[in-house]
């Protein structure tokens, strides 16, 4: 009869203790399973917690200030005119008998440029040289009564009075040739006026007049034209008015360069050479005057010219782009980030160049700026940053 394997029984020993050892195993490894479970967990936890904390501090974008340049160029308005010009007046009244020279036609100082008639003129200059001639003979026979009644009164033939009266007559013909004297001079000159010169070196730039034009003289209350108009264009003056802003910055001996739609690419350089050294109360400009050599004559007189002037700052400043600036009702403001947390600090702005904006002060040269803030931020906000550029940054 054969023997049955009872637990407990000696032969059934070994395979006891290899389910015990099978129940171990399992057990430890549900253990290590629910241990890494937890583990895994905590850790997914703690990184859930770490990144919410991080996304719940906002991240802004920051740029460095860039220092502006120590000059600036602005480009204003010119109104290009000739060193000297003139309107020509005739001194005298007639009419136009001859002219010589047209518009654009170059002249010399001193050249006969027309010629008027004064038959008036003429006719009381004749009568005058005439008035003279009688004056001049009644002073003749006066200087010799005069002489002959004080050679008598020597010899008591004529009485004091006589020789008064002689020495009195003698005086009064003499005024009277004087002034006929200077009658005559004063008429010679207004017939000197029937001829027009030029009265410098220049180039005619207007002619107001023709033959048998009645010519009334400049001194005169009557309606009158002036017959030339003369430039002298080898040096033109160009005349600007610089915005109160810069005008500290404008100095005589300063360089302008010229740039004028006709001549595109070129440049015509002039030097400043004064000042108004006022502020123009209506438009708030300083007038200042450009001079620029123009031998040739390429530059017309009455051109319109862009003129750029490199004007220097006058304190050291910032770029930054406009839309880092914070408006708020205690002032302007732009928010710096120091240690991780906002400040916001009170700056005050200079000139407006579009994107960006210029700063005068408020500013340090390694300060965090924020682009862009949001409206909502506030002073000691943490954040994290992030690096952007201004424009003209290398990449």
């Amino acid at each position: 009869m054969q023997a049955l394997n009872v637990p407990g029984a000696p032969g059934a020993k070994p395979r006891s203790r290899r389910g015990w050892l099978a129940g171990i195993t399992v057990f430890l490894v549900f253990v290590a399973l629910l241990v890494s479970g937890i583990l895994q967990r905590i850790h997914t936890n703690a990184t859930l917690h770490t990144e919410t904390a991080e996304m719940a501090i906002p991240t802004v974008s920051v740029v460095t200030p860039k220092r502006a340049a120590p000059s600036q160029e602005i480009v204003l308005p010119g109104n290009v005119q000739p060193y000297i010009t003139s309107p020509i007046y005739s001194r005298t009244d007639g009419y136009l008998k001859k002219w010589y020279f047209d518009i654009g036609t170059h002249v010399k100082k001193g050249q006969l440029l027309a010629v008027i008639e004064t038959p008036e003129v003429d006719q009381q200059l004749q009568q005058a040289r005439s008035n003279l001639l009688t004056a001049q003979a009644n002073l003749d026979l006066a200087s010799i009564t005069k002489t002959r009644y004080q050679g008598l009164l020597k010899a008591h033939a004529v009485s004091q009075q006589d020789v008064d009266n002689a020495v009195g007559s003698y005086n009064a013909n003499k005024a009277i040739v004087e002034a006929d004297q200077a009658a005559v001079e004063q008429y010679t000159a207004l017939v000197s006026f029937e001829k027009i010169y030029a009265p410098f070196d220049g180039v005619i730039t207007a002619r107001n007049t023709d033959i048998g034009d009645l010519i009334n003289s400049g001194s005169s209350t009557a309606a009158r034209t002036d017959l030339f108009h003369i430039a002298q264009p080898g040096v033109l003056r160009v005349y600007v008015n610089v915005p109160e802003e810069y005008s500290q910055g404008i100095k005589p001996g300063m360089t302008g360069t010229l740039v004028l739609a006709e001549f595109p690419g070129r440049k015509f350089q002039g030097k400043v050479v004064r000042t108004a050294d006022a502020i123009n109360l209506i438009t708030r400009t300083l007038l200042i005057e450009i001079d620029v050599d123009n031998p040739s004559g390429t530059l017309l007189t009455g051109s319109y010219a862009e003129v750029h002037l490199a004007v220097p700052s006058q304190n050291s400043t910032f770029l930054i782009p406009v839309d880092a600036l914070l408006f708020r009702s205690e002032g302007l403001r732009v928010g710096v980030v120091k240690d991780g947390k906002v400040v916001l600090t009170t700056v005050i702005p200079g000139h407006d160049f579009g994107n960006q904006i210029e700063i005068v002060s408020g500013l340090k040269a390694d300060d965090q700026v924020i682009v862009n803030p949001s409206d909502s931020i506030v002073q000691g906000q943490e954040v994290q940053i992030v690096q952007a550029s201004l424009p003209g940054d290398p990449k």
